[in-house]
């Protein structure tokens, strides 16, 4: 079983007060696997639909970022790879 991996870094290495932070994570698990579901619906007289097909994602990873000055950090983009954040200095 391979461990989750996850770096982050900030847009700056110093900040002023109302300066805009943006904190980039890149995460990632090889055990979090990609499949495809297909649903077909059958009634009681044996009509059936069309194949439907969903991706899905197995056991996927969340990021939450939280630091102890009480900031709030919004959420920008997240490609379930990859998450960006902004906060206010």
């Amino acid at each position: 079983m391979a461990a989750p991996t996850a770096s982050a870094s900030l847009n700056a290495s110093t900040y002023s007060p109302g300066d805009q932070m943006n904190l980039t994570v890149t995460y990632g698990d090889a055990d979090t696997r990609a499949l495809t579901v297909t649903i077909v619906v059958t009634d009681a007289q044996g009509n059936s639909s069309a194949p439907v097909r969903v991706a899905a994602v197995i056991d996927p990873l969340t990021v939450t970022v939280t630091d102890d000055s009480g900031r709030s950090w919004t959420r920008l983009s997240d490609n379930g790879a990859v998450a960006v954040y902004r906060a206010v200095a």
